[in-house]
């Protein structure tokens, strides 16, 4: 049974940083393409970053490009989001997912991701 969970969010004001973290298990870990996604309240779910297992490649979304960063340790079977400069509009829950597939984007949809963690919520305040 793959599961995914998240940790790490929390209440933080704008300008600050938080890094994320999502533990995998029941997946062998370094097939998988790992993704960040969020939801606002009353919005649809949004890509955040991605990190292929395929060539180790980062993507972002425009809204998130130079204030994030992603990142993945495969020994640990985590997957990382590392918050700077974190603003109003980052306020969401924020998704783990995984997919087999080795290409990305910075555009990735939800519904090319299999599994899903249940989200940690992020609340930025000024």
């Amino acid at each position: 049974q793959v599961q995914l969970v998240e940790s790490g969010g929390g209440l933080v004001q704008t300008g600050t940083s938080l890094t994320l973290s999502c533990v995998a298990s029941g997946l062998t870990f370094d097939k998988w393409t790992m993704a960040w996604f969020r939801q606002a309240p009353g919005r649809d779910r949004e890509f955040v970053s991605s990190f292929t297992y395929l060539f180790a490649r980062a993507y972002y979304a425009d809204s998130v490009k130079d204030r994030f960063v992603i990142s993945r340790d495969n020994a640990k079977n985590t997957v990382y989001l590392q918050m700077n400069s974190v603003k109003e509009e980052d306020t969401g829950i924020y998704y783990c997912a995984a997919t087999t597939q080795w290409r990305s984007s910075d555009d990735d949809r939800p519904d090319e991701y299999r599994h899903w963690g249940r989200g940690t919520q992020v609340i930025v305040s000024s």
